[in-house]
């Protein structure tokens, strides 16, 4: 297999536990427009994460164990996070919190190349949420893509429940993040197996 035919494995984390979650329906959207070199996998069990406590080895708790594995697993990681209050909310900052830690995996998020993007109602489309969010990642050593970036505004007229979309210029804006972490991958990542058969 040639590079230029790699898969990349992404792991899509939606920072809500909404069953109807916009910020859900744009991982779905971005997995049918991202090109043949990624593997888009949606991340759905961020509900089984207890609360971070730094006197619990992440290896004891299964929520927890689950996670890291699949985040240890990815060649990068694309969040879709709402905003809530002003900022990232609390279920993924505490997901991120037990990424972060040194365990059995290694710390999950140093060195990992991640692109965010983020929905909401408003008219604003998460900008501070994702700049909260980019400091956090910052933090914890994850190499976060600087651009493009992507703030969906009304959300609610833009993005169906099955991640399909009518809204074209949605749908290039996808289309372009998507093809900006292929190389971002490859540029940090560049001895990354290739994904294989993995669920898109």
């Amino acid at each position: 297999m040639t590079a230029s035919s790699h898969r990349y494995r992404v792991l899509c984390l939606p920072g809500s536990l909404r069953r109807d979650s916009w910020n859900r329906r744009l991982l779905l959207a971005a997995a049918a427009h991202a090109p043949d070199t990624l593997s888009l996998q949606l991340y759905d069990d961020l509900g089984d994460v207890p609360l971070f406590n730094e006197d619990i080895e992440p290896g004891e708790l299964a929520g927890v164990e689950a996670l890291r594995s699949a985040a240890a697993a990815a060649d990068a990681l694309l969040i879709a996070t709402p905003e809530y209050n002003q900022s990232l909310p609390g279920v993924l900052k505490n997901a991120l919190d037990w990424l972060s830690l040194d365990g059995p995996q290694g710390e999950v998020l140093h060195g990992k190349p991640i692109a965010v993007t983020g929905a909401s109602s408003g008219p604003w489309g998460t900008r501070l949420a994702q700049t909260a969010l980019r400091q956090v990642l910052h933090a914890c050593g994850a190499l976060v893509m600087p651009t493009p970036t992507l703030f969906v505004a009304s959300a609610e007229s833009r993005l169906q429940a099955d991640g399909t979309l009518a809204d074209e210029a949605l749908a290039a804006s996808l289309r372009r993040l998507t093809s900006s972490l292929e190389p971002w991958i490859a540029q940090l990542r560049p001895h990354a197996e290739p994904a294989g058969l993995v669920s898109r």
